[in-house]
């Protein structure tokens, strides 16, 4: 048995400049750092992000170096459910907010790091031993993130997030297209808006459009898709956020309202007429009718984020009622390693494909594309290569994917 010595949390920034936790796990020599993300555009139902009056995270840290330490000094560092379970029980809340998500989550994935590093294997081959669950693909699909919307951009364009999906199993050729694919996209966007428009960057390192219609970041997908010479090659894909627009039970859109069933024919039509892989969060976090009736349309897989939060009971319903077949996981948003992994688990039992996700405050940490690929995830989504925060995910997963060749 190997116990856990220390716990350590001290404050950090995420790509935003915002105050977030930086928590280490000390087991001997095994040692395991987590910089924990914070997401802007949040379901209500996610774990609680604890922060101070002022947007700071002092109660968080002191939650992990005075409750939380006194608690799981002493234990086992392979213990992870049983860690995780004490975690949960100190906090005692539904939604994390005694003890704050944020702080719970450092420490669960701080601790695997550190039981990885003690084992001197990497962290995806220790995540494995800590669930058994369906591979999806080989490699996940590269979720990149181009142009900006929502509530992560100053823009008109409603939809939060339009990504180019490379269709390969190699992430090496997977990046390799997205440079390609991101050197089209700018000279489109200069092009049409000039290179002032061209150089912003949204929260995730997508372009951020002046104006322009719902449709107009799929024209401009799809137009530098087939300029690079990737027609039929790469998919696009949305998170469309849908809750962000979501006012007294309409969705409003530059002005105009639309109900539920004149949004889900907009979505219908876009996926006529362009190559969508995956619509993401396409109604109101709540509406587990309309995702179902939406995918029961059409073959284009429908995404819960926002309706499902990484939230096994979530899930569940979403999976009975047909509303998804694909799920985004966040550990942030549920607050322990080992709840995302039984998130994970009953997800590919019940064939719904997992889509590992970034967070729009991110940090330098890689550890999700660890969580990604050790299961065969369908996806990993962290943004686009214009920022380093996202840079550091895609090449962790390139480089790990590379070690079985």
């Amino acid at each position: 048995m190997q116990k856990i010595t220390d716990i350590i949390a001290r404050e950090a920034a995420d790509s935003r400049g915002r105050p977030t936790l930086s928590v280490t796990v000390v087991a001997g020599e095994g040692t395991g750092t987590f910089d924990v993300p914070s997401g802007a555009s949040t379901g209500s139902l996610e774990a609680c992000e604890l922060r101070d009056v002022g947007g700071g995270v002092s109660r968080a840290i002191d939650n992990v170096n005075s409750l939380i330490k006194r608690e799981i000094v002493g234990m086992d560092l392979h213990d992870q459910s049983k860690i995780d379970a004490k975690i949960i029980a100190l906090d005692g809340t539904v939604n994390k907010s005694k003890l704050g998500g944020n702080a719970t989550i450092g420490v669960s994935i701080a601790l695997a790091k550190a039981a990885a590093k003690a084992e001197n294997i990497e962290p995806f081959e220790y995540l494995r031993q800590l669930a058994s669950i369906k591979p999806s693909r080989k490699v996940p699909y590269l979720y990149l993130n181009y142009i900006n919307g929502g509530k992560h951009a100053k823009s008109p364009i409603a939809f939060q997030e339009h990504m180019l999906v490379p269709d390969t199993e190699s992430v090496t050729e997977a990046l390799e297209m997205a440079k390609i694919l991101e050197k089209s996209l700018y000279e489109i966007v200069a092009k049409k808006y000039g290179a002032e428009v061209a150089a912003e960057v949204g929260d995730e390192g997508g372009y951020v459009l002046p104006n322009g219609t719902y449709e107009t970041p799929f024209e401009l997908s799809e137009q530098a898709i087939n300029e690079s010479g990737f027609g039929g090659k790469c998919f696009i894909a949305a998170d469309i956020a849908a809750s962000s627009f979501f006012e007294n039970g309409s969705y409003v859109m530059q002005g105009k309202s639309y109900s539920a069933d004149e949004l889900r024919e907009i979505y219908v039509s876009l996926t006529k007429k362009f190559p969508i892989l995956s619509i993401e969060d396409p109604f109101f976090e709540e509406s587990f009718e309309d995702f179902a009736k939406l995918q029961k349309q059409t073959d284009v897989r429908i995404v819960g984020d926002d309706l499902t939060v990484t939230n096994k009971s979530l899930l569940t319903r979403a999976i009975g009622m047909g509303s998804i077949r694909s799920v985004i996981i966040k550990p942030n948003q549920i607050g322990t390693l080992s709840e995302t992994l039984d998130t994970m688990h009953e997800a590919r039992l019940r064939d719904v494909d997992c889509i590992v996700s970034h967070r729009s405050g991110e940090t330098n940490d890689d550890f999700i594309a660890d969580l990604a690929f050790a299961f065969g995830c369908f996806g990993l989504k962290t943004g686009s290569l214009r920022k380093p925060e996202r840079v550091i995910k895609y090449k962790r997963l390139e480089k790990i994917s590379l070690m079985g060749e």
